[in-house]
């Protein structure tokens, strides 16, 4: 008698992609907050919150994103989906996602450091006053990461309509 198993694999598989996606980006969202918090709170303190995001950057969301797409092609793969425009959206946005982590942001996040642990530590005991570079690297970074992270919420939609 054959046994047909209470969960197929490819739902698995699904699950696990769908915490991919959580895991890799649901702290971003959470970004400004954590950073207008800090900021308000203690601004020599932000260098080391730049460290920690940078850090989330490559040991979460990076690898996140290579798990995505690894859950997304076999999906595609099993379910014969390639021909549909939100598995199509969907591994274009992981590659995009992937690129921007790793060739602007990353080296941007890495520069941002710098800068502010040398505004911080120019400061000596008195006020933190951030420089023009600082300021920039901010509005660089954190426009893009906005960016990005409409593009999930955008991925996310279509992945769940179908569309």
């Amino acid at each position: 008698m054959l046994v047909t198993p209470a969960v197929a694999f490819y739902e698995v598989v699904l699950a696990l992609h769908i915490l991919a996606v959580v895991i890799a980006f649901g702290a971003t969202f959470a970004y400004p907050v954590l950073l207008g918090v800090v900021a308000k709170a203690d601004t020599r303190a932000l260098p080391a919150l730049y460290r920690a995001l940078h850090a989330i950057s490559q040991r979460v969301i990076m690898p996140g994103v290579a798990a995505i797409l690894v859950f997304g092609i076999y999906l595609a793969s099993h379910l014969h989906l390639w021909s549909t425009f939100f598995v199509q959206w969907g591994l274009g946005v992981v590659i995009v996602i992937g690129a921007v982590e790793g060739a602007y942001l990353g080296p941007r996040e890495q520069r941002l450091i710098e800068v502010a642990e040398q505004d911080v530590a120019g400061a000596g005991e008195g006020p933190v006053s951030f420089g023009a570079e600082h300021d920039a690297l901010v509005k660089r970074i954190g426009g893009v990461g906005a960016l990005m992270d409409v593009l999930v919420v955008i991925t996310i939609y279509f992945m769940a309509t179908h569309t």
